[in-house]
């Protein structure tokens, strides 16, 4: 049986590294501060830390908190994703940090450290074998099929919003949730629902500060923050609802290999199944909403190359390579250092974590030259770790990367004019890149 991740996740018992650093940061950027995600990934704050501090010591808010290793470099970040045998997810899970223990969401925060991708060696393994069915090339060229149709669809409304309106309301939030609930067997019908949990759980870190005392809530915040714990709870709910069907009669979805999942020869356990719930709706979900609403600001800020790809759709697949490797829709993961290691000259020690900053791996320039310029003919955009790498690459991003074609395949040809005309508005959010307002002005 699976031991509970959660209740063995407990701070280490000290504060700050236990070997100097090799590379002091100072006051270049602080990455714990959600804050500084408003306005998506703090670019000008990677460039410094690739050139002066490719690795440093970050402290944290949170008291008690011990601080982490912070990794910007793409070298760096795929030498720790090589190893997961020394780094690990599961001890102490892939975020920086869960809150106090005693202070936890009681279902939001421990089903996101019991989950598959908190988890090392064979068990992760064979949670993904029994997942794989649904994310091989037969299955996706099927699901293909209906997304095509229902992008086809969406744009068919979008129509009439004309001349503007919010892209992520409108397009980017509702095909993935679309996708998803093919994906996974749910009632189309509930996609409304789907919508503002998802706004609900990209807010977590956000109202998880407030909760820990560290943030005090806008006037704004306190109307959105009131009925948030219920809604969790409802999301919850509502996973383990399907779960059940799925346990007592499977079918040929995704959420029945969920429901029905065998490790170490035993069912996974109750708190392992609102995990599992919980990863595949934001895994499901973030990474695409996040790159069609990022790439329509990148095309608009680069009109030379929005049309070489109108001129050649055939450059599109590479073009959204190039897209999610600026976009770096998951903006971090951690591990848990389970010896003493070193990576790029900095010893760390046992029990310390190790912070890989995905948006400032894929902006190094000595992996991607030019690193700041969106080349959609780039030859390396496929080398991006906006998916992760190794043993824990992410599992849907052919998905992924399937409903961004898609997308774009049909919006430029229908909507060549689309641009963005307003500010884009993220989710205070360090962990997913959470675009919530992206306005778009276009002809019908």
């Amino acid at each position: 049986m699976l031991e509970l991740n959660h209740e063995h996740y407990r701070r280490p018992g000290w504060v700050g590294p236990r070997n100097p650093p090799v590379y002091d940061a100072g006051e270049i950027v602080n990455l714990s501060d959600i804050d500084l995600f408003r306005k998506g990934h703090p670019a000008d704050g990677y460039v410094r830390l690739l050139e002066e501090a490719p690795v440093y010591w970050q402290d944290e808010p949170m008291q008690g908190e011990p601080g982490y290793w912070a990794f910007t470099r793409y070298a760096d970040v795929k030498a720790i994703s090589k190893k997961p045998e020394i780094f690990s997810s599961q001890k102490g899970g892939v975020n920086i940090s869960y809150g106090d223990p005693d202070n936890m969401h009681p279902l939001l925060s421990p089903a996101a450290l019991d989950n598959m991708i908190a988890l090392d060696g064979e068990p992760h393994l064979e949670l993904r074998r029994q997942h794989m069915p649904f994310f091989t090339p037969a299955y996706i060229k099927q699901l293909k099929e209906k997304v095509d149709v229902k992008v086809s669809e969406l744009l068919d409304e979008l129509a009439d919003k004309a001349p503007h309106c919010n892209l992520v309301d409108e397009f980017a939030a509702q095909l993935p949730l679309f996708t998803l609930a093919e994906l996974l067997g749910v009632d189309q019908a509930d996609r409304p629902r789907l919508v503002q949990w998802m706004t609900d759980l990209e807010m977590a870190p956000y109202f998880g500060a407030i909760r820990e005392g560290l943030l005090q809530p806008t006037p704004e915040m306190i109307q959105v923050y009131n009925g948030w714990e219920d809604r969790i709870r409802e999301f919850f709910d509502y996973g383990m609802h399907e779960i059940r069907k799925r346990q007592d009669e499977p079918r040929e979805d995704l959420m029945s290999a969920i429901a029905n999942a065998i490790v170490d020869g035993d069912p996974m356990p109750e708190m392992y199944l609102n995990g599992a719930w919980e990863l595949i709706f934001i895994a499901g979900n973030d990474t695409t909403r996040n790159s069609i609403s990022g790439m329509m600001k990148l095309l608009t800020e680069n009109p030379d190359q929005k049309a070489r790809l109108i001129d050649n759709p055939d450059l599109l697949p590479n073009a959204i390579q190039e897209a999610v490797r600026l976009i770096s829709p998951v903006i971090h993961m951690k591990r848990t250092a389970l010896e003493d290691a070193e990576v790029g000259g900095q010893p760390i020690a046992a029990g310390e974590k190790v912070v890989m900053w995905y948006g400032a791996a894929n902006r190094d320039p000595a992996m991607f030259e030019n690193p700041h310029t969106f080349d959609i003919e780039r030859k390396n955009a496929d080398k991006n770790l906006a998916f992760g790498f190794g043993k824990h690459v992410c599992l849907g991003r052919q998905i992924a990367l399937m409903q961004l074609e898609s997308a774009y395949r049909q919006l430029l040809a229908r909507f060549p004019d689309m641009v963005m005309d307003g500010e884009m508005v993220c989710a205070p959010n360090n962990f997913v890149h959470a675009i919530t307002e992206l306005p778009v002005s276009f002809k019908a």
